[in-house]
């Protein structure tokens, strides 16, 4: 038995532990698996390859969002804090769940308490995660006095995870002893682009935009006036459980999400069919443009660490262009699809096998195997 704990902030950590755990059970059709997690199921329920035991539980409270622009940090920190104080009381629990269960291997990503509650129960832990919480609230302390002492306690706490993998595109990590470097872990689509289109209804010879802003979505934006100032017709993708707004013009397309999984494609079989990907950046959505080879046009996403970093990466990974927030909502689109048309291309094809390295290595771990503590590769 493996017990992933998963933080519910966005869909990110969600969808790449869902790689992974897909990946342990292609090599372990057996493998008992356990999440813990506060992020949304029906993720879970689309995206994983076979049943696993799902408890739906905070490990961690992550960034509050007011919507998908805008984190509420003051309340991010709040409730951090709140969750900081019970968090013995609560790695006793887990830890007596963890022994009671049979757990052989405790993964994170990327919850301090998993570490915890894996150290008292005496099992391995493993963070796999491109950041850590402790660096996210670091970057508030210059502002905000309660965030370093906050950053500080969960640190020592991430000192206890026996090892890191730490992904593409990374902060944090510092207080970790045993760290090493991942490929992307990434959802990558083998399905050929014009089926893709046929089948969910969308023009086979028209350039194609994506609006992907996660578990948040983004009310209030011009979609009509997106369509037609920017030369491409608009793809909006509603959640997962499966209602569907009317469309306000010919050339915006409304896809609910269980009718692109019932009709036997995935999420990311969208992003390879389309031109272009409208976002905020996140690891998962980079990552999944990155692997199908599909470009960006990106805007801000508030104050929050990672973005630096991930805007940084971009020109890396694939062809990006970045949009002002009000540009965005308005609908006004053409100057930066233009700027888009006219980006370089990425400076190199990343290696997305992450999810199967991850897989071969905690395999290893929870049949007893040394290997495990390194995925093999070299930071």
């Amino acid at each position: 038995m493996i017990a992933f704990y998963v933080s519910g902030h966005g869909l990110g950590h969600a969808s790449r532990q869902i790689e992974i755990i897909n990946a342990v059970r292609r090599l372990h059709p057996g493998a008992r698996i356990s999440v813990r997690s506060s992020a949304a199921r029906w993720l879970f329920d689309l995206t994983l390859s076979s049943p696993v035991e799902l408890e739906a539980a905070a490990c961690d409270t992550g960034i509050v969002q007011i919507d998908s622009l805008r984190p509420d940090v003051e309340a991010s920190l709040r409730e951090a804090a709140s969750f900081v104080r019970t968090i013995d009381e609560r790695a006793r629990r887990e830890a007596e769940w963890l022994s009671a269960s049979g757990t052989r291997l405790v993964v994170g990503d990327i919850p301090p308490l998993a570490f915890m509650a894996a150290r008292r129960a005496g099992l391995p832990s493993v963070a796999i995660a491109n950041f850590t919480w402790d660096w996210i609230y670091e970057g508030y302390a210059t502002v905000h006095r309660e965030a370093a002492p906050l950053a500080a306690r969960l640190g020592t706490l991430y000192g206890l995870a026996d090892a890191a993998w730490r992904l593409p595109m990374c902060g944090g990590f510092e207080g970790m002893a045993s760290v090493a470097d991942l490929p992307l872990v990434a959802r990558r689509s083998h399905r050929d682009p014009t089926e893709v289109r046929t089948a969910l209804g969308l023009p086979g010879d028209e350039r194609l935009a994506l609006v992907s802003f996660g578990g948040y979505g983004l009310d209030g934006l011009a979609l009509a006036r997106a369509a037609a100032t920017s030369g491409h017709r608009v793809v909006v993708v509603e959640g997962g459980a499966g209602k569907r707004r009317t469309a306000p013009d010919r050339r915006v397309h409304v896809i609910a999400e269980a009718d692109v999984y019932g009709a036997g494609y995935r999420y990311e079989d969208l992003v390879r069919a389309v031109d272009v990907v409208v976002t905020k950046p996140g690891y998962g959505i980079v990552a999944e443009c990155a692997a199908n080879d599909t470009a960006m046009l990106y805007t801000s996403r508030g104050w929050f660490r990672e973005y630096d970093v991930l805007v940084e990466a971009l020109p890396r990974y694939l062809r990006s262009a970045y949009i002002p927030q009000e540009a965005l909502l308005r609908g006004e689109w053409r100057e930066a699809m233009d700027r888009l048309e006219k980006a370089a291309a990425p400076l190199e094809r990343p290696r997305t096998d992450g999810a199967e390295r991850a897989a071969r290595a905690l395999v290893t771990l929870a049949e007893g195997g040394r290997a495990a503590l390194d995925p093999g590769v070299s930071p």
